[in-house]
């Protein structure tokens, strides 16, 4: 199934993210990143959760030094990583250049300090009439169903 995704990760200690070429000073704190997989949004996910893989794009490395809280999964077969973006922008803090190469964004990270995003992401969501998943671990995605999207909230 194609689509975008929000993953919500907390960053236990205030720390220095180095990818191949930039560096990132990231505050402790719960930050969302948003991204989209037009290939296979369920392996995508699966491979956000893998402790053990080769680092290829920006939030590799960052998952590396933080936790995920939990992801939010959006069918789609058109591209919203770009529209999910501009509609964090308005209600976070946004970590400039990080990981937005292919789209007009400044960024695709986005700070929420000691917030929980939650409800912030609901609105997002619902207000933007998508259906949606909330996940918390590998196994919720391995129970998903293509035909379980008319179940999801929206």
């Amino acid at each position: 199934m194609k689509g975008a995704y929000f993953l919500v990760v907390f960053l236990e200690k205030d720390q220095e993210i180095k990818t191949k070429a930039k560096k990132f000073v990231l505050k402790r704190g719960y930050y969302v990143y948003v991204g989209s997989a037009m290939n296979s949004l369920e392996g995508r996910i699966l491979r956000h959760f893998r402790q053990k893989k080769r680092f290829h794009w920006h939030i590799d490395y960052l998952l590396d030094k933080t936790r995920i809280i939990e992801a939010y999964l959006i069918p789609s077969n058109v591209k919203l990583e770009e529209d999910l973006s501009m509609a964090l922008d308005s209600q976070a803090v946004g970590v400039d250049g990080f990981g937005a190469s292919d789209v007009s964004t400044k960024t695709n990270l986005y700070y929420f300090g000691n917030n929980p995003p939650g409800e912030i992401l609901y609105t997002i969501l619902n207000s933007m009439g998508l259906k949606w998943k909330r996940i918390k671990n590998p196994q919720e995605i391995m129970e998903w169903r293509e035909n379980d999207v008319e179940n999801w909230k929206s």
